[in-house]
C-alpha cells in the first residue's frame, strides 16, 4: 500500500512536484558548479591513525616535508660557459616568482663562510652574475667538489648529471596557485631544452599531483561523456524509440550533477576517486529508468490507459528498484567503515548520489512520460527477439538437466581461484595510477638512477629531554643512523643537523674539505656559538631540523618508489638496527613523512578490505532477511555473488595485478551490486510460489524467462559502462574498470545458473504455505 500512495501523490501532485525538483536541480547545478580538484592528495590513513597523527605533529614542528620540486639534465657539458649560465638565468627568474621559497642548482648555490668580527656563519652565493669566463666556471666546479655537503645531492656522483630543486612557500603548495608556477617551470626549462638540446626532467610530490590533477580532469570529462553515449545506445537498442533515450539521459545527467553537489556540500574536493562517481551514477541510474519504463509500456499493452499503467509502474518497480539501489548503496556506503578519508569520500557521495538518482527516476519518469504520448507497440526492442528467447531457452534447459554440472564447474573454478588467491600481491607505488608512457614517470626514473629518487622519507628523533639533542653522544649517534639508512640503495644519503654541523665545521677553519666532520668536545661550543649568532643563514638551518627545545631533530632522505611491498620489508628490516642504536625506552625514533604515510596506508587498506567485505555482506544478508526471512534463501541470495569475487581474486592472482587502494574497491562494490540481480530473480520466484499451483521446476523456468531478460539488460549496461575505464590513463582505475565488469559478467552467469540451480534442488522442502516476508512483484 505504500508504494501505491507514493505512486498516486507524484501523479496527482505531478505539476507542483515537478517545479520544486526544477527548482532543486536548479540549486543544486550552482553547488555542483564549484566542485574543485583536490591539490593536496588524498588522506587514505584515518586521522585518529597513531602514524597520521604523529606526522601531523612532525609537520606542525618542521613544516610541508613534500615541498619540492626539482628539474634535472645529464650531460657532459654542464659546466660549459653556455649551459652553465641559463641554468643560472633559470634559478634567478625562479626566484623572483611570487610563491617559490628558494632555489637551489650547481649555478645557484651557496657556500658558508666564517664572519669573525660578528662571530657567525654567513651563507654567501657562489655565482652572482652569469659567469663571462670557462676559467671562473671551472672554480665554481672546484668549489662545489670542494663543499662534501652537496655531494650527491645537487651534481650525481658521476659528475654528468645535476637538478635544480625548487621550494615552494608553505601556503601556495597545495593550492591551486601552484599550478601557475609549474606552468613557468615547465617554460623555462623547454626554452632551455630546445636552445640547449638537452634534455630536462622534471619531478617532485608538487608535480605529480598536479599532474593527476589534470588527469583526473580530463577523465571526468572524457569518462561522463562515454558513460552517456554507451547507455544511450543501449537504451535505443533496447526500445527502439526516441522519448526513452533521452529522458533517461537526462534524468541520470541530474542525477550526476546532484551527487557532484553533495560532494561540494560536503566540502570534499575531487579526487582520483570520487572524479569516476559521475558515469557510476549514470550506470548505475540507467537501469532504475528501464524498470520503471518497461513495467509501463507492460501494463499499458494490458490496459490501454496511460495514467493507471504509470501508476502501476511505480508501485510495482518502486519497491524492487528501491532495494537494488539499497544493496548497490551499501556496496559503496561500506567504504565509510575503513575510516579512510578517501574511501569513506568516495563511499559516501557515491552511495548517497546512487540513492538520489533512485529517487529522481522514481520521481521524473512518471511525471515526464505522463506528459508525452502513448507508447507504441515497437517499444519493446531487443527483449522479445528470437536471440534473446534462444539465449533464454538454453539457459533453462541447462539449469534444468545440467544441475551436477553446474556445481562440479563451480567447484573447480573455486579451487582453480583459491591457487590463484594464494598467489596475490599486496602492493601499491606513488605514482601507481600514472600510465607507463607518461612523462612524468620517465622522468621520475631519470632522478631515481642518478640521485636515488625524489620521493621524501623524514627520520623523526625525539630525545624525550630538553636540549637532549645536543649532547654529543646524541648526534654521534644520529650520525650512525644516517650512515644506516644511506647503505640502502632505496635511499639517498640525508640533509640534517648532523650535515650542518659538519659544513660549520668545515666553513670555521675556512672551507677546508678535511674538515667537514662533526665537532669535536673543544670545538662543539665555539661552532655552535657562531650558529646560533647566524640569523637568517645559518640559523633558519639549524632551525629547520631543529625544535624550539632542542629535543627533537629530524634526518631528511629522498627515496625511490620501490613499492609498498619491498619497503615494508625494508622498514621491517630497519627497524630492529634503528633500535640498537637508539635504545627505544630512551629514545622515539619514527620514520615518517609523505612516502611512510602513503606506504602505511596501503597496509591500512589491505587490513580494512576484509572488514568492509565483511560488512557488506552481513548488511547486505540483513537486507534479505527482511525480504526473504530464511537461512536457506541468504545463503542461497550470498553464495551466487560470493562465487564472481573468489573468481575476480583468483585472476588477479594468475595475471600478477596487485591489490591496491584501487583495485581494493571492487570486492565491495561488486558484491554490492550483484546483489540485485539475485533481489529481482528470487522476488519473481517467490511471487509465483505465492500466487500459482505451478512447480518448483516451472516456477524457475518462468523466472528465468521473465525476470533474465532484465537481468542480462542490467550485466550489458554494467558491463559496458564499467568498460569505458579499461581506457583510463590511471592504471588503477583501468584495473578497477575491466575487473568489476568481469565480476559482474560472471556474477549474471551465476544468478542465472546457480542460483536458480540451488533453488531446484531444494524443491522437495519448500513448504508454500510458510513463506514469509513481503510478497514484492519482480518489475
Amino acid at each position: 500500500m505504500f508504494w501505491k500512495h507514493i505512486a498516486s501523490a507524484i501523479l496527482k501532485n505531478r505539476l507542483i512536484i515537478f517545479i520544486c525538483v526544477l527548482a532543486l536541480s536548479a540549486f543544486m547545478g550552482f553547488e555542483a558548479s564549484k566542485v574543485k580538484i583536490t591539490f593536496n592528495g588524498g588522506k587514505v590513513l584515518p586521522v585518529t591513525d597513531s602514524a597520521f597523527i604523529r606526522y601531523a605533529e612532525f609537520k606542525k614542528t618542521f613544516g610541508q616535508d613534500a615541498s619540492s620540486m626539482v628539474i634535472g639534465i645529464k650531460s657532459p657539458d654542464i659546466f660549459t660557459k653556455d649551459v652553465f649560465n641559463d641554468w643560472y638565468q633559470i634559478g634567478e627568474e625562479l626566484k623572483k616568482v611570487k610563491g617559490i621559497k628558494a632555489v637551489i642548482s650547481a649555478a645557484n648555490i651557496y657556500n658558508l663562510q666564517k664572519d669573525t668580527v660578528q662571530h657567525k656563519f654567513v651563507l654567501k652565493p657562489l655565482v652572482t652574475q652569469p659567469l663571462q669566463t670557462t676559467a671562473a666556471i671551472d672554480s665554481v666546479k672546484q668549489q662545489l667538489a670542494s663543499m662534501p655537503f652537496y655531494k650527491g645531492l645537487i651534481v650525481s656522483n658521476d659528475g654528468q648529471s645535476t637538478l635544480m630543486m625548487i621550494t615552494f612557500d608553505d601556503k601556495i603548495i597545495n593550492t591551486p596557485y601552484r599550478v601557475p608556477i609549474i606552468k613557468k617551470i615547465d617554460q623555462l626549462g623547454q626554452a632551455f631544452e630546445k636552445k640547449h638540446n638537452i634534455k630536462v626532467h622534471y619531478s617532485g610530490l608538487p608535480l605529480i599531483r598536479t599532474v593527476v590533477g589534470d588527469l583526473v580532469a580530463h577523465e571526468f570529462s572524457l569518462f561522463l561523456s562515454l558513460s552517456v553515449l554507451i547507455t544511450g545506445l543501449i537504451l535505443a537498442l533496447f526500445f527502439r524509440s526516441l522519448f526513452p533515450v533521452i529522458f533517461p539521459v537526462m534524468i541520470v545527467i541530474l542525477g550526476v550533477i546532484f551527487s557532484l553537489a553533495v560532494l561540494q556540500l560536503m566540502h570534499y574536493e575531487m579526487t582520483i576517486l570520487t572524479g569516476i562517481i559521475p558515469p557510476l551514477i549514470v550506470v548505475i541510474g540507467i537501469p532504475n529508468c528501464v524498470f520503471i519504463l518497461n513495467k509501463y509500456f507492460h501494463e499499458y499493452g494490458i490496459s490501454g490507459n496511460k495514467m493507471a499503467a504509470l501508476e502501476v509502474a511505480v508501485e510495482r518497480a518502486g519497491i524492487t528498484t528501491f532495494i537494488a539501489n539499497v544493496t548497490t548503496a551499501i556496496g559503496f556506503g561500506v567504504l565509510c567503515f575503513t575510516n579512510s578519508e578517501l574511501l569513506t569520500q568516495f563511499g559516501l557521495v557515491a552511495s548517497l548520489g546512487i540513492l538520489l538518482t533512485f529517487a529522481l527516476s522514481l520521481i521524473l519518469v512518471p511525471i515526464i512520460f505522463s506528459f508525452l504520448p502513448a507508447p507504441k507497440a515497437s517499444q519493446t526492442g531487443i527483449k522479445d527477439s528470437k536471440l534473446m528467447d534462444a539465449l533464454l531457452a538454453g539457459l533453462d534447459k541447462l539449469v534444468n538437466t545440467k544441475r551436477k554440472p553446474i556445481y562440479i564447474t563451480t567447484l573447480v573454478l573455486l579451487v582453480i581461484a583459491g591457487f590463484g588467491m594464494s598467489k596475490m600481491n599486496i602492493n601499491g607505488y606513488v605514482v601507481d595510477d600514472l600510465p607507463q608512457s607518461n612523462n612524468t614517470l620517465h622522468d621520475l626514473k631519470f632522478f631515481e638512477s642518478n640521485f636515488k629518487g625524489v620521493l621524501p622519507l623524514e627520520v623523526s628523533i625525539d630525545t624525550k629531554r630538553k636540549n637532549g639533542v645536543m649532547n654529543l653522544a646524541t648526534i654521534r649517534k644520529v650520525e650512525k643512523l644516517e650512515k644506516l639508512i644511506s647503505s640502502y640503495p632505496e635511499f639517498s644519503r640525508s640533509v640534517s643537523l648532523i650535515q650542518v654541523l659538519k659544513f660549520s665545521t668545515q666553513a670555521f677553519y675556512g672551507g677546508s674539505p678535511e674538515y667537514y666532520r662533526l665537532p669535536d668536545g673543544l670545538e662543539q661550543n665555539f661552532i655552535l656559538n657562531y650558529a646560533g649568532n647566524s640569523g637568517k643563514g645559518t640559523g633558519s638551518m639549524l632551525k629547520s631540523y631543529l625544535d624550539s627545545t632542542h629535543r627533537v631533530t629530524r634526518v631528511t632522505f629522498e627515496m625511490v618508489d620501490a613499492g609498498s611491498k619491498k619497503m615494508n620489508e625494508v622498514i621491517a628490516e630497519l627497524q630492529p638496527r634503528i633500535d640498537s642504536i637508539f635504545n627505544p625506552q630512551k629514545y622515539h625514533v619514527e620514520l615518517t613523512g609523505s612516502s611512510i604515510i602513503f606506504i602505511k596506508g596501503t597496509n591500512y587498506l589491505l587490513k580494512n578490505l576484509y572488514e568492509s567485505l565483511a560488512w557488506a555482506i552481513v548488511l547486505i544478508a540483513g537486507v534479505m532477511w527482511i525480504l526473504f526471512r530464511g537461512i536457506k534463501m541468504i545463503a542461497i541470495s550470498l553464495v551466487p555473488n560470493l562465487v564472481p569475487l573468489i573468481i575476480t581474486a583468483g585472476i588477479m592472482g594468475f595475471f600478477g595485478i596487485p591489490l591496491k587502494p584501487s583495485t581494493i574497491l571492487i570486492f565491495s562494490i561488486a558484491m554490492g551490486i550483484s546483489s540485485d540481480q539475485t533481489i529481482y530473480f528470487i522476488t519473481r520466484y517467490r511471487h509465483e510460489l505465492r500466487h500459482s499451483n505451478k512447480s518448483i521446476s516451472q516456477i524457475v523456468s518462468d523466472t528465468i524467462r521473465e525476470t533474465g531478460v532484465s537481468m542480462i539488460f542490467i550485466a550489458t549496461v554494467l558491463f559496458f559502462g564499467f568498460g569505458i575505464f579499461a581506457v583510463s590513463k590511471f592504471g588503477g582505475t583501468a584495473a578497477l574498470g575491466i575487473l568489476l565488469s568481469m565480476t559482474l559478467l560472471v556474477a549474471m552467469i551465476s544468478n542465472l545458473t546457480l542460483l536458480p540451480a540451488f533453488l531446484l534442488s531444494l524443491e522437495g522442502g519448500v513448504n508454500r504455505e510458510k513463506i514469509k516476508g513481503p510478497d514484492i512483484e519482480e518489475a
